[in-house]
């Protein structure tokens, strides 16, 4: 037995709560099961309950047994004070407070249907299975999922807006530089994030916004601040890269020292540090003001022809300084640019709606639902236990679902583990 039946059983009124009494017998009327309380402190907050013939306005805290009540030292924090109902599946103490009045207890398991408990178990003793319904998952019906997905789909935004709000708060809310922060991190992809972010930290943007307009300077820049351009390398370009550094680190007191190196290690060389670095250069040589031509946009393909660039000419044929290839055009793909949108454009549009005063509109909605799924373990899984991946939407929400409340066991706040239960 675990606390989260009870909190969900009392949430959803799945007793019968005309019949409800104290285990001294008092008659139980509840009004108001209170607010649900997912932080510290008792578990609802403002309820409103009449026991016997006294009508209490306060907090329901809830317990396996009672006696956790005194094993959780309830009894030494204040936050507790005001609670007027003591839940709990089994009473094996009775609780004081300070005063020595003892608070209501309500026992519940002598009020949870057998039914309930038996699908309860079934849902949560799954350990050895990738998801806990992975059994039932195919025949839950599509209206109860896809409404569950959307609703997902939001609260995955709501979860990388408080990143972005966090970042606008420390630039004094200039889009324009938590944009360029973002889309550096997403051009390291997953390898490289880190160390990415780290260089746009490290890299004021209000040289970026300087030097744009000079490509050569602007890769210089990106590649000294990563530490690209401390070996010896003999040729022409790499030496204008190396004094150009030189002059903006010595001009604007560039600081590289805390920057996480970055990797080339397991990466396809499209996806070198190199050829990214020299794509996001030319996406800034080619756009000034980018933040707002992407508030503008709101179609695919508008943002497809927007970040539609190459690597300058020196990468054509190159994937390392040091190593020539074969002559080959390296332009951003639309998988990446899709990459870009999911993780970057999407929240920040999202964040900048907010930051108006307006809610999500139905273009942005709009613009999720257009991209393709994304492909990885998750949604592969996913997709063999019941095909549902129509868009990025769908599997932003199944990794939601996966990382949220699947790997969490958080079973009976999720819309399939609810309808599972009943």
């Amino acid at each position: 037995m675990k606390e989260d039946l009870l909190h969900y059983v009392w949430k959803y009124k799945k007793i019968n709560f005309t019949k409800l009494r104290t285990v001294t017998g008092e008659p139980i009327k509840v009004k108001s099961v209170g607010q649900h309380n997912h932080d510290s402190g008792p578990d609802f907050f403002n309820a409103m309950i009449e026991i016997g013939d006294q009508l209490w306005a306060g907090n329901v805290e809830m317990h396996v047994k009672s006696s956790d009540w005194y094993l959780h030292n309830h009894e030494l924090n204040k936050n507790y004070d005001n609670v007027i109902l003591h839940v709990v599946w089994e009473h094996d103490t009775e609780i004081l407070r300070d005063n020595n009045s003892a608070i209501a207890t309500l026992e519940l398991k002598h009020y949870i249907s057998d039914s309930v408990l038996r699908n309860y178990k079934k849902l949560i003793m799954n350990q050895v299975l990738w998801i806990n319904c992975e059994g039932d998952f195919s025949e839950i019906e599509s209206f109860v999922i896809y409404n569950w997905l959307d609703r997902l789909y939001f609260e995955r935004l709501e979860c990388k807006s408080k990143t972005i709000t966090s970042m606008l708060q420390a630039s004094k809310y200039d889009w324009e530089e938590v944009l360029f922060k973002m889309l550096t991190k997403n051009f390291g992809l997953k390898v490289n994030s880190e160390a990415f972010l780290s260089l746009a930290n490290a890299t004021p943007f209000s040289i970026v916004r300087k030097v744009q307009s000079n490509r050569q300077m602007l890769e210089a820049l990106f590649f000294g601040q990563a530490g690209l351009l401390q070996q010896p390398v003999e040729n022409r370009y790499y030496e204008n890269l190396r004094v150009d550094y030189t002059f903006l680190s010595q001009k604007y007191n560039l600081d590289n020292s805390n920057i996480e190196a970055v990797q080339f290690f397991r990466l396809r060389p499209a996806n070198f540090p190199t050829i990214r670095l020299s794509q996001l250069s030319s996406l800034y040589f080619q756009n000034q003001n980018l933040f707002s031509q992407i508030i503008e946009r709101d179609t695919l393909d508008s943002f497809y022809q927007l970040f539609k660039v190459s690597t300058s000419s020196f990468w054509e044929n190159h994937y390392t300084f040091s190593r020539e290839s074969k002559p080959l055009k390296k332009s951003i793909s639309k998988s990446f640019i899709n990459s870009l949108l999911i993780n970057t454009i999407i929240p920040l549009k999202f964040c900048f709606t907010r930051h108006r005063g307006e809610t999500a509109s139905i273009d942005d909605l709009a613009l999720i639902s257009e991209i393709k799924p994304e492909n990885n373990t998750i949604i592969d899984k996913f997709n063999r236990l019941r095909p549902l991946t129509n868009s990025a939407l769908h599997s932003q929400a199944l990794i939601q679902l996966k990382s949220e409340y699947c790997d969490k066991n958080k079973c009976l706040h999720c819309a399939i583990g609810s309808t599972l239960l009943n």
